[in-house]
């Protein structure tokens, strides 16, 4: 079964770009990503968020068009600019600055298109600020429907007090085993680890990302499963893999797919994602053969 192609996920959250000491700049967001696999896909999926009304902001804006991604969601900000993260390598190791106070740091929820999503994604990042903390919180008052979490923290960007009431809102929640330690203390288990927050706030499933080792998931009707991944890839790098992931568990989810199914399929993607160069791919045939096999 695969999802209606009306349907219509509402993928709430920063864009921008990463900007590197050559002077390169690459487009991403985990947001941003997840939408645009989710267009690829097949669906609709509204995405909100803010630009700046600048070169980067007008980059994002045709680069969704040309996608086939409504720009409807996506909001221009005269007063501030465009997203973006300045990334240094020293020996080999990459560190980032995200840069505060960016357009997407001023969400608006008064500025919404008519739309009836099926479902609401979010990340953690763009909670950082209370004006778009304020614009998500009424999103999904306003829409009575389930909400997929990927848990993203990126220090100093973010507060213990300010996720819970996140994690109480969502019905599904994704997240690494160094995350899931700062929400459960004193198991040691990663399968036990996902069950205790799986019941401590009441969600339908817990998927717990675990790096080379693969991913398990729980859910609220006791299926549980787990996927280790394929030892041969030829890994380019690692960037956006976690996105790929949850386009796919969001896409399965509509589907209505078996826990298993929507593990192993979004391990297959997430693995083809990490031996391409960047988050996302331009190149339509990329996606087909993951279309034609669900």
């Amino acid at each position: 079964m695969t999802p209606d192609i009306q349907t219509c996920p509402l993928i709430f959250g920063e864009v921008l770009f990463d900007q590197f000491e050559d002077g390169s700049s690459v487009l991403g967001g985990a947001p941003f990503n997840v939408a645009w696999h989710l267009q690829a896909f097949g669906l609709q999926p509204l995405f909100v968020s803010r630009v700046g009304d600048d070169s980067f902001g007008r980059r994002i804006r045709d680069e969704m068009q040309q996608w086939g991604i409504s720009t409807a969601g996506l909001q221009m900000d005269s007063s501030h600019p465009t997203g973006v993260v300045s990334v240094t390598i020293t020996n080999d190791e990459p560190s980032f600055d995200i840069v505060a106070d960016r357009a997407y740091d001023h969400i608006s929820a008064s500025a919404l298109p008519p739309v009836e999503p099926s479902l609401i994604y979010h990340g953690s990042l763009v909670v950082r600020t209370q004006e778009s903390a304020t614009a998500l919180a009424m999103i999904k008052q306003r829409f009575d429907v389930p909400v997929f979490m990927d848990v993203n923290l990126r220090p100093p960007w973010w507060q213990h007090k300010t996720l819970i009431p996140l994690l109480q809102d969502a019905s599904w929640v994704k997240l690494n085993n160094d995350e899931l330690d700062i929400f459960i203390e004193g198991k040691t288990e990663p399968l036990d680890k996902a069950n205790e927050l799986l019941q401590r706030y009441n969600l339908e499933m817990v998927i717990l990302t675990l790096g080379a080792e693969g991913a398990i998931a729980v859910s609220a009707n006791g299926n549980h499963a787990s996927v280790v991944p394929t030892q041969s890839l030829k890994i380019v790098d690692t960037v956006g893999a976690g996105d790929a992931f949850s386009s796919v568990c969001i896409f399965g989810i509509l589907a209505q797919w078996p826990v298993n199914t929507i593990l192993e399929r979004a391990q297959a993607f997430a693995s083809a994602i990490v031996q391409i160069r960047g988050a996302t791919s331009t190149q339509k045939d990329f996606y087909q053969p993951f279309i034609h096999n669900w």
